[in-house]
């Protein structure tokens, strides 16, 4: 706060020493010659000086601790109780800033949480018809139904992806935390892709031991076990090799972790760093067009949230072993 004052004041305090300096020249020039008083001029010059340099200090002393100290919040930038006109109206106009940039604030959330009801209810009336079209393809097994089935497939996928997404933005009003059978929830989330492994010449070998139970929210988990089995079968399609989905305790016991390993394309070491990116697609998404570079990010995102862990190692043309971390 001091040192703002000063900085401020040292260009005042230069012009006035130097304004002294400069009348008693004239005097001096004009054969004026009694230093003592002229030294009493100064003297008094300077004491005025520092006369209204306290003065000014003192009226001016929340104005400069408001301006030395970093905020806390927006709401204290508008607070003040000074009685000087300088500091009075710089905080009428913060205050009329902050009035303005609340009301813009407001009219962009209000349009955000309209975008995301119509989204919310666009894919849930998307899914109607897309129900219909599994029906019907389930009534017969042709190529051409097949391959409207595997379309299906993917539509459904990806409309549960912006579903899951807009949720994201009130993750904390739809989160509850319970007991969750790891087994029973890979068994569910295998038997909802059984028809993109079978699409895909890729097949799922379950690892995991009934007896291993995690805290967590079942809903959340199981979007994060799909997306993962989703890439694995994505990026190993028509390999013939399988899925595994293994689960284990730490030697430690402190730790309960969860792998989904594919023996796929692999990722590049380039990429690995960034796949956690939103709409990064890397190389491989080059590759396969339908890839959106969203799905890792919202795992990611979601396994955050939950207070998990997860790592992810690949090597190009081996596979790659997607890793959840949950702490017991």
């Amino acid at each position: 706060m001091k040192r703002l004052f000063w900085r401020e004041h040292i260009p005042l305090i230069l012009f006035t020493v130097v304004l002294l300096l400069v009348v008693l020249l004239v005097f001096w020039f004009d054969g004026y010659d009694h230093p003592v008083t002229a030294s009493y001029a100064v003297f008094l010059g300077l004491f005025i000086l520092g006369g209204y340099l306290m003065y000014r200090y003192y009226s001016h002393r929340d104005f400069y601790e408001r301006l030395s100290r970093p905020m806390r919040s927006l709401e204290e930038s508008i607070k003040h109780n000074e009685s000087a006109p300088l500091p009075a109206a710089l905080s009428h106009l913060m205050e009329e800033q902050y009035r303005q940039y609340r009301n813009q604030l407001q009219d962009w959330e209000r349009k955000r949480k309209e975008h995301l009801i119509f989204m919310n209810q666009w894919v849930h009336q998307m899914k109607t018809p897309l129900s219909v079209i599994e029906m019907i393809t389930q009534e017969d097994d042709n190529d051409s139904f097949r391959s409207i089935s595997e379309e299906s497939d993917r539509l459904r996928r990806g409309l549960d992806m912006v579903l899951y997404m807009s949720r994201l933005e009130t993750f904390e009003q739809d989160f509850s935390v319970e007991p969750v059978s790891l087994q029973q929830l890979v068994k569910e989330a295998v038997h909802e892709n059984k028809r993109y492994f079978i699409h895909s010449h890729v097949y799922p070998e379950v690892l995991v031991d009934p007896e291993i139970v995690v805290q967590t929210d079942i809903k959340w988990l199981r979007f994060i076990l799909l997306q993962l089995l989703s890439n694995a079968i994505k990026y190993s399609a028509g390999s013939g090799q399988k899925v595994t989905i293994s689960a284990f305790k730490t030697l430690n016991g402190r730790e309960i972790r969860l792998e989904v390993r594919d023996r796929g394309i692999g990722i590049p070491k380039s990429d690995l760093m960034r796949v956690f990116n939103p709409f990064y697609t890397g190389e491989n998404g080059r590759k396969l067009k339908e890839s959106t570079g969203m799905g890792l990010y919202l795992v990611r995102e979601v396994v955050q949230k939950l207070n998990h862990s997860i790592e992810l190692e690949s090597e190009v043309g081996k596979g790659t072993v997607v890793r959840l971390i949950f702490t017991i």
